[in-house]
C-alpha cells in the first residue's frame, strides 16, 4: 500500500518527519505499508525548506512539483496539476496531508477528484478567522478529508459538530511535539547568539507574518515600538518572514533593541524559543512549541486555532492592537503568567500511533 505524503512548506517538515520514521520503522519490521514523498515547493527558499530535511533527518523528496511562489490562485492551481499528473502517472492509494498551507488544501482536492481517499494530519481544528487563508484551506480540506488525525479533544469537538462520525476520528496526538521532543537535546544556539550577548531569560523573540500585522507600514510600526517599549530594552530577537521583510523595507529605523535576523533552522530556531524569556508571536504552531517547554507565550491575533494552548498552556491572546501588548508584559515582568501544563498526548508518540492506525485502515 502506498501513501503519499504531502509537503509543501515550512510548517509541514517539522509534522512529518515523525511519521516517515515510524513508517521506516515498520517497513523494517517487515510492515507492508510505502511511502512517497511529495514536495509541492511552496516553500522554495532553502532556508525555509532545504535545512529542514537535513536537520530533522527527512528523506529527500521522491517527487518535486516546484510550484515556486504566486498568488494564492496560482499556487492552488499549479500544485493541484502537478499532483494530479503525478497520480495519474503513478497512483497512490492514500493522500496524507498535514496541517493548513495551500499545499494541503490542493492535494486533497487533486486526489479526491481521482478517487484517492484522504487522510488529514491535524484535522478539525478552526480559528473561525475566515480572513486567514490557513482558516479556508482547513475548512476545504476537512471537506472532503476521510479519515482525520487529530491533536485534541478542541479539534475532535469541531469535527462532530460539522457531522464526521467518530469511526472517522482519530485522536492521535502532536507530531510536531514528537519532534520538539525527539529533538530537545540537539538544539543549538544561533551563530549570532555570543556576537550579541545573549544569556538564557535575559531576551524575547518575536516573530510576525499574518497581514493585520504586517502587510502595512503603520501597523507595522506601531507594533513594533509596542514592543520594543513593553520589553524594557532587553534584546528582542526578529527573524524575519519573507513577507514581513517586504513591509520592513519602508520603514525607516527599528527600534534598537530591536535585532532583525534571517529566518533561522529548526535546531538555532527552537534553542532561541527554549531560553526566552517569552515569545511574542502571530503564528499558531509556535504557541504549542511554547507549551511544552513551559516558555511565556502572548499571540498578537483575536482568536487561536489552538484553544488549548490558551486554556491549559502558556499562551495568551494578545489581540492586534499594539496598546494590548504593554499590559501584558507587566504581568510577565512581575511574575504573574500562568505556568501552564502539556495538553493530552503530546508525547513524542503521534506518529507511532498514526502508522498503526494506516496499517489498520488500510490493510485488507
Amino acid at each position: 500500500m502506498l501513501i503519499d505524503i504531502i509537503a509543501g512548506a515550512r510548517p509541514n517538515f517539522m509534522k512529518i518527519a515523525p511519521i516517515i520514521r515510524a513508517l521506516e520503522a515498520r517497513k523494517a519490521a517487515g510492515g507492508a505499508l510505502r511511502y512517497r514523498l511529495v514536495h509541492t515547493g511552496q516553500h522554495y527558499d532553502p532556508r525555509l525548506s532545504g535545512a529542514f530535511f537535513e536537520q530533522l533527518g527527512i528523506p529527500q523528496p521522491d517527487v518535486n512539483l516546484e510550484v515556486g511562489s504566486g498568488t494564492q490562485a496560482e499556487q492552488t492551481a499549479a500544485i493541484m496539476t502537478g499532483y494530479e499528473r503525478l497520480l495519474l502517472d503513478a497512483r497512490s492509494d492514500l493522500c496524507l496531508v498535514v496541517g493548513d498551507v495551500t499545499s494541503t488544501m490542493a492535494c486533497a482536492i487533486a486526489a479526491q477528484k481521482l478517487c484517492v481517499p484522504v487522510a488529514h494530519v491535524e484535522g478539525g481544528i478552526r480559528s473561525g478567522d475566515w480572513t486567514m487563508p490557513e482558516e479556508i484551506n482547513r475548512m476545504v480540506t476537512d471537506a472532503i478529508t476521510n479519515w482525520f488525525f487529530t491533536t485534541s479533544e478542541f479539534a475532535n469537538a469541531n469535527l462532530r459538530k460539522a457531522g464526521v462520525g467518530e469511526e472517522r476520528i482519530l485522536f492521535v496526538g502532536n507530531t510536531m511535539i514528537d519532534t520538539l521532543l525527539a529533538n530537545l537535546d540537539r538544539l543549538q544556539p544561533p551563530a549570532f547568539w555570543s556576537r550579541l550577548g545573549l544569556q538564557a531569560g535575559e531576551y524575547f523573540v518575536v516573530t510576525l507574518h499574518r497581514p493585520a500585522n504586517v502587510d502595512t507600514a503603520d501597523a507595522l510600526t506601531l507594533m513594533l515600538a509596542a514592543i520594543a517599549e513593553g520589553t524594557r530594552g532587553l534584546p528582542v530577537i526578529f527573524p524575519v518572514h519573507p513577507r514581513t521583510a517586504k513591509t520592513l523595507k519602508e520603514l525607516g529605523d527599528v527600534p534598537a533593541s530591536l535585532h532583525l535576523v534571517e529566518p533561522q533552522p529548526y535546531l538555532e530556531f527552537n534553542y532561541l524559543v527554549k531560553h526566552a524569556k517569552a515569545v511574542i508571536t502571530d503564528s499558531g504552531g509556535i504557541t504549542e512549541e511554547t507549551t511544552v517547554m513551559g516558555v511565556p507565550c502572548m499571540t498578537l491575533r483575536d482568536s487561536t486555532e489552538r484553544p488549548e494552548t490558551v486554556s491549559i498552556g502558556t499562551n495568551a491572546l494578545i489581540g492586534t492592537d499594539p496598546a494590548k501588548l504593554g499590559p501584558a508584559l507587566d504581568r510577565l515582568f512581575a511574575g504573574d503568567w500562568q505556568r501552564g501544563e502539556i495538553p493530552e498526548l503530546w508525547d513524542g508518540h503521534t506518529g507511532e500511533r498514526i502508522v498503526s492506525a494506516l496499517e489498520t485502515l488500510l490493510t485488507p
